[in-house]
């Protein structure tokens, strides 16, 4: 089953991990939005601003410190994925909080190692 997923801290930095998991899961199947604070292309997909809410996204998978997520909150609570992914260095227990309090499931997990061993 293709999930649409959001990534928030997109960017065009190949040596990143967004940009890994951007690659990585557009050669799963799976459709990508890039949410970023910088213009560019991760997996040939463009690298939007936070603004337009999508209705349909079943994944956020965050790329973003604690300390750059506060802003996004709304955000990721309007769109109302089915799932929000914390990624190593991006788990952050009031969003974690927020997200679950809103229907979300929340899990600290790789994306990456999610996608390789199939648990995506």
């Amino acid at each position: 089953m293709k999930k649409k997923t959001l990534i928030l801290g997109a960017t065009d930095n190949t040596s990143r991990y967004a940009n890994m998991a951007a690659n990585r899961l557009v050669a799963y199947g799976h459709p990508i939005v890039n949410v970023g604070i910088k213009s560019g292309q991760a997996a040939g997909v463009e690298i939007e601003k936070a603004g337009t809410i999508y209705k349909d996204i079943d994944t956020i998978t965050l790329y973003l410190g604690p300390q750059n997520q506060d802003q996004y909150y709304d955000y990721i609570l309007e769109s109302k994925p089915k799932r929000l992914i914390f990624n190593p260095g991006t788990e952050n227990p009031v969003l974690e909080e927020l997200a679950q309090q809103n229907g979300i499931e929340t899990l600290e997990a790789c994306t990456l190692v999610m996608l390789s061993t199939g648990q995506y």
